[in-house]
């Protein structure tokens, strides 16, 4: 067996303990994972595999891809965790697999097999590898992108050109503009760099564009066909252009916001490669690169750092696709310290499998609304109301298979119905605490020790059934 297939092997083994084993026993999570898993679930249940839909309303949060991809699994699984997590999970192999494929192609097997090691062994990889969040299958299509172009412009070879242009289409379906314009920007500043920029207007970038438009064109103009404005303005607005403008957590838009997720992103190779790396700039001034592949790699992964840290609405994830080229400098180093990198590897590997079971594990029951659910779902009928009070964990939804309402004032009503800003992004139906019906059984979840609230607020007799985690659960029967 070659050395290319046994480390194929050995890296697809290591992913599967570490990507796959366990995945069942990770709940689904508020506010983000369950909006994901809430979506494809009413989209799979209604039969409209086109349109997202949450709280049985159009939501425009994110295209499509990412739906489809929960919903096969749903078809394939149940609706179940491990479901929720299988795309994800798969995408990191791809991904991996894609860092070790490239890092061989353009330096040696060595460095391929380092640096999909590397990758996989990453606290920031581990992490967004089991997260029901788009952002692997986005690491995936933007880094096809931008490796496809490459390839095109230093082979020659057309195929890489249209590979390029195809894998930036799935990546605006898969996250919108940015699957685009971010990998643009790049080739842009790498060709300026090379002082070649006739090479964009190669026969077969034109071609290549009309594959992307043609790609794109199979969910965003039906969209717009079916949805117009609301469409428009909801997507493209609120979830595009007010993240790169107004931020959604004030408290994360400082200029240090990224360094601190890079060093821990990368742990722990990061805490070993920076003082390293430090010592020796100080030592020797770096000079710039001469050579096209590390010019590549270095303007891939300033762009996304500078153009995100640019962005006043800052995320774990936004950085992500500058995954693959730090990888590849980092394994610069290592490899001249291999015995270090492989006891840091081993270390981490078993770490990762204590880490799922003992701490991940739990502290994602406690993000969610899974063991209340459990509380809930033998109280319902079919003309039983589901009722939150002071939050909206999307995963009781998920998990009951109700749709549930929020009890408001009307000021957090009137705000919500202006729709301006970041009010745009809950979707939740509200309704005010007068109009709680009388007429039919309810459901009330609530967070801890409101009963006094709840009788003092709300007509009838109210019976606590239980309390689980910050939940606690009352039933009333119709007031007659």
């Amino acid at each position: 067996m070659s050395l290319e297939k046994k480390t194929v092997i050995g890296l697809t083994l290591a992913w599967l303990v570490l990507y796959m084993f366990g995945n069942n026993m990770l709940v689904i999570t508020d506010p983000v994972e369950s909006n994901y898993a809430e979506t494809a679930r009413e989209m799979l249940l209604s039969g409209d595999y086109f349109s997202p839909r949450i709280y049985d309303k159009y939501w425009y949060d994110k295209p499509i891809m990412f739906y489809v991809e929960l919903i096969v699994a749903f078809k394939m699984f149940g609706l179940t965790e491990f479901a929720a997590r299988f795309f994800p999970a798969i995408m990191s192999w791809a991904c991996i697999m894609l860092t070790y494929w490239f890092g061989r192609r353009i330096y040696d097997q060595r460095t391929g097999m380092f640096a999909g090691i590397l990758a996989m062994l990453s606290l920031e990889f581990w992490y967004l590898g089991h997260a029901v969040i788009t952002d692997t299958t986005l690491l995936l299509a933007e880094s096809l992108t931008l490796i496809g172009f490459y390839l095109g412009y230093t082979e020659h070879k057309p195929r890489w050109y249209y590979a390029a242009f195809a894998a930036a289409g799935v990546a605006v379906l898969t996250k919108g503009p940015v699957g685009l314009c971010l990998p643009g920007l790049i080739i842009m500043l790498f060709l300026i760099w090379q002082r070649d920029f006739k090479a964009l207007f190669n026969r077969h970038i034109a071609g290549g564009f009309v594959l992307f438009f043609g790609v794109i064109s199979l969910w965003y103009l039906p969209m717009y066909l079916m949805h117009g404005s609301d469409f428009i303005k909801l997507f493209f607005g609120v979830h595009n252009v007010l993240r790169a403008t107004v931020s959604e957590h004030p408290r994360d838009n400082v200029w240090f916001y990224y360094i601190l997720i890079f060093l821990a992103g990368f742990f722990p190779w990061s805490f070993v490669f920076v003082p390293a790396k430090l010592r020796s700039w100080w030592r020797k001034r770096p000079s710039l690169p001469k050579m096209p592949r590390e010019r590549f790699l270095l303007l891939w992964a300033v762009t996304v750092y500078v153009v995100f840290q640019s962005f006043a609405t800052k995320y774990v994830s936004y950085t992500f696709p500058y995954m693959i080229p730090v990888t590849l400098f980092m394994v610069a180093w290592f490899k001249q310290h291999e015995k270090l990198f492989f006891r840091m590897a081993a270390v981490m590997g078993v770490g990762y499998v204590v880490l799922m079971f003992l701490v991940a594990a739990p502290i994602m029951r406690e993000h969610s609304a899974r063991d209340v659910a459990q509380i809930v779902k033998p109280c319902l009928t079919e003309d039983t109301q589901l009722y939150l009070l002071d939050s909206e964990p999307a995963s009781l939804a998920f998990y009951t298979g109700k749709l549930p309402m929020r009890l408001a004032s009307q000021a957090l009503i009137d705000k919500r119905t202006a729709g301006k800003g970041w009010t745009a992004k809950h979707v939740m139906p509200l309704l005010h605490y007068d109009n709680l019906p009388q007429d039919k059984p309810v459901v009330l979840v609530t967070g801890q020790d409101k009963r006094a609230t709840v009788e003092s607020t709300f007509p009838g007799e109210w019976q606590f059934v239980g309390a689980s985690g910050e939940f606690e659960v009352y039933t009333r029967q119709a007031i007659k």
